[in-house]
């Protein structure tokens, strides 16, 4: 099904968000950085916001924390990012023995729209859509939020009406139809 590699990152010294383009027109990436190696994964403005929206309610809800980090919260992100492949699912989940947030973003898999077909395509490649894992500190996830909720707002504004983005030539509101 995939010939993309899959990523396990226990202890990244990076993690953030970025994106390259002018509003409108922007490419979102979720990056990653372990020592040399740079793991740069593509989504949609959406994901980026809803997965800091959601990281944000988890850390507010997280018991104290023992002891103070000792894990910076670099957000620097390294361009140009080299897209390993377009994000589909994302998981979180707390490992509370080590106090990290684990987040686990799988490969985006195009699908025919026959569940059948989708089904034997997958069985006949005998493989699964690739992985990224991320083992996050509390510091690197309110960083990320930040970060993230700066991007997905520094878009083009909302329509005042629908909702929508205005884009700098103007906006068609399906509200003054």
């Amino acid at each position: 099904m995939t010939d993309s590699p899959s990523f396990e990152l226990p202890r990244p010294e990076r993690f953030t968000a970025g994106t390259v383009g002018e509003p409108g027109r922007r490419v979102f990436f979720l990056q990653a950085q372990d020592g040399g190696q740079v793991v740069s994964l593509k989504c949609e403005k959406q994901q980026v916001g809803a997965l800091a929206e959601h990281l944000a309610i988890l850390l507010a809800d997280l018991p104290v924390a023992a002891e103070d980090e000792v894990v910076s919260a670099d957000v620097d992100f390294v361009e140009p990012p080299a897209a390993e492949w377009a994000v589909g699912r994302m998981g979180v989940a707390w490992d509370e023995v080590d106090d990290r947030l684990v987040l686990q973003c799988e490969e985006l898999v195009p699908e025919t729209g026959d569940e059948e077909l989708d089904e034997l395509v997958e069985a006949l490649a005998g493989e699964s859509p690739a992985t990224a894992r991320f083992r996050l500190t509390r510091a690197q996830v309110a960083a990320f939020v930040d970060v993230a909720r700066d991007l997905v707002s520094a878009g083009r504004p909302p329509c005042y009406l629908c909702g929508g983005p205005i884009d700098p030539m103007g906006h068609a509101c399906p509200r003054l139809n």
